[in-house]
């Protein structure tokens, strides 16, 4: 005689909708706290308007870069050529407006363009190459850095003494509402990038293809198409980060996107511990850099080195794997993975997203 397990007690249950709670919320609490102890630690400097829009301004370019990183680790592959493409991206504005006198909106098209081409490219080689992604988009973003220094023969490409168009520059020198506008660009992302994946049949095609692409196969949804606008959807993002980095440093430095991929991927994978959790998600990861933001301003006005900025980088993209990992066990154990039968591309589009099975 069998018996039927017995329903979970109320403690266990209080125990379930706390880390639940946790784990949708810790990240932005720990924002909240790191900020509450710097402004205590630095009553002066810290919780000032000018620091806070001098943290929006400089993380701006990171947190579009982390976005851009996201959508290929939706599908379960990873865009290692972000920083390659970035450097590429923003030399080629500069190139393109000081060296060829082109019109800077005409040349902020070309490279976003540019970029959407780049991330197909890569989609390609991936889907139709079968090649690891980690593998082929390291080799695409090592040639892309040899376009780089062939573009620029290894030098800067510094403007003439009357500068970039003011309205180039304003792009991400100019204010609204007080605050830097580059913030703008980076919530309107996000809150694009959230209604994409949330509250589209694209975004859950791109969440089952990253959870079981075998089940996504066998209820029609074309993988390879899909992972292909994914990667087409990081590199216009990552065109896009190029023309804003352009703006802000008026300069072409052939080698500057490097120093912008390590953050990007500790945004994009600590993100996915947050908001929903075990799943890489925009709003994760918005919340992921201002957590990185926050405390490498703090670390910054206290005096720390320089070595301290890639240490803290490290040590919390390791964190952030681990716990990404981890949030994704938790997931599974918790029943949230969706019937593939649920998610056919006939099937009704209501709330049948991944881990919000009907």
């Amino acid at each position: 005689m069998t018996t039927s397990p017995s329903p979970p007690s109320r403690l266990d249950r209080l125990r379930e909708q706390s880390g639940h709670l946790i784990g949708t919320y810790g990240l932005l609490a720990l924002t909240a706290l790191l900020f509450l102890v710097f402004s205590l630690a630095l009553p002066r400097t810290f919780p000032t308007h000018d620091n806070v829009s001098s943290i929006l301004s400089t993380q701006s370019i990171p947190a579009i870069l982390a976005l851009g990183a996201t959508l290929p680790i939706v599908t379960g592959k990873f865009d290692l050529s972000i920083g390659y493409g970035l450097g590429l991206a923003h030399v080629m504005v500069m190139q393109l407006v000081v060296n060829d006198g082109w019109p800077w909106p005409l040349a902020c098209l070309a490279v976003i363009l540019g970029g959407t081409v780049v991330g197909v490219l890569n989609g390609v080689i991936v889907e139709f190459g079968r090649i690891d992604s980690f593998i082929a988009t390291l080799g695409t973003g090592s040639m892309l850095y040899a376009v780089t220094g062939w573009i620029t023969g290894g030098a800067r490409i510094v403007p003439s003494p009357q500068g970039l168009p003011t309205a180039f520059t304003d792009l991400y020198d100019s204010t609204f509402l007080g605050l830097p506008v580059p913030a703008f660009y980076v919530l309107a992302l996000a809150v694009l990038l959230w209604l994409l994946l949330e509250r589209l049949p694209l975004g859950r095609y791109l969440y089952v293809i990253g959870s079981n692409p075998r089940a996504a196969e066998l209820v029609g949804i074309p993988t390879r198409r899909y992972s292909i606008y994914a990667f087409a959807g990081s590199g216009l993002i990552v065109g896009f980060a190029g023309v804003l980095l352009a703006a802000q440093q008026q300069i072409g430095n052939p080698s500057v996107g490097l120093d912008y991929l390590l953050p990007a991927f500790v945004g994009a994978l600590l993100g996915s511990t947050a908001i929903k959790p075990g799943r890489p998600n925009a709003m994760g990861t918005l919340v992921a850099v201002a957590v990185l933001a926050v405390g490498l301003a703090g670390i910054g006005q206290l005096g720390a080195q320089f070595w301290v900025t890639p240490l803290f980088n490290g040590a919390t993209l390791l964190l952030a794997v681990g716990l990404a990992g981890y949030s994704a066990r938790r997931r599974l154990r918790t029943g949230a993975t969706p019937a593939p039968e649920s998610l056919s591309p006939t099937a009704p589009t209501g709330d049948s997203s991944p881990g919000n099975p009907p």
